[in-house]
């Protein structure tokens, strides 16, 4: 049986994408990989009730679980996860932005992932939650791990591999990527230079010093 793996289609996880459609190039090793797609929320339950393999889960979902050093951080700003300004409201795609946003103590519309990157490159108002939180901590804000339920040894070899990988994407994946989602090549490979993936020091205290915070309430 092989790895059925939990798919989000959000911008940010493009290179891990177009690493995973090289790495499984080969059919033998295409045959051992499935895939579930669901929003963020969705893939956490999916997960948590071992539905999935494997995914990348929210951090405020990924506590209890086994997890590789493979997220989806920002240094500072993410431009793809806004507060904008207003009535409260959660967005029910999102676990961990919704936390965020309390732990902050700001209160607005929780928007997430492409909707959000279209809204803030169209000049809408709004405040960038990862970049809140290191004007507040100084430190990188961890969205999301790569966690597993199975196939440990495989996910970990997996997620080390392209931390030491460079991936390049495409011209035919950046246009069509592009086109989807509304934005231009240029835009898109912008975004993606504000997303990180291999979580140092630095991000793990970030992480940390979230999970405490949140636990407080």
């Amino acid at each position: 049986m092989g790895v059925l793996f939990g798919s989000i289609s959000y911008l940010n996880l493009l290179p891990f994408q177009v690493y995973l459609k090289k790495h499984l190039q080969s059919s033998s090793a295409k045959m051992g990989f499935r895939y579930k797609r669901a929003v963020p929320s969705q893939i956490n339950k999916a997960l948590k009730h071992r539905a999935v393999h494997a995914a990348f889960i929210s951090s405020v979902a990924s506590r209890k679980t086994d997890c590789t050093d493979l997220g989806i951080i920002a240094k500072q700003n993410v431009y793809s996860v806004l507060l904008i300004p207003g009535q409260a409201q959660n967005d029910p795609a999102s676990a961990t932005s919704n936390q965020l946003a309390k732990v902050l103590g700001l209160s607005g519309k929780v928007l997430i992932g492409d909707a959000a990157l279209q809204y803030y490159l169209e000049g809408n108002p709004g405040i960038d939650m990862a970049e809140a939180w290191y004007k507040r901590t100084g430190l990188p804000f961890v969205f999301a791990r790569l966690c597993y339920n199975q196939h440990g040894t495989t996910i970990k070899k997996m997620a080390k591999q392209f931390t030491h990988t460079h991936t390049r994407i495409p011209q035919y994946i950046l246009k069509k990527e592009s086109k989807k989602r509304g934005i231009t090549p240029k835009q898109l490979s912008w975004y993606l230079e504000h997303i990180h993936y291999e979580m140092d020091w630095k991000a793990k205290r970030g992480l940390k010093k979230f999970l405490g915070l949140r636990a407080k309430g």
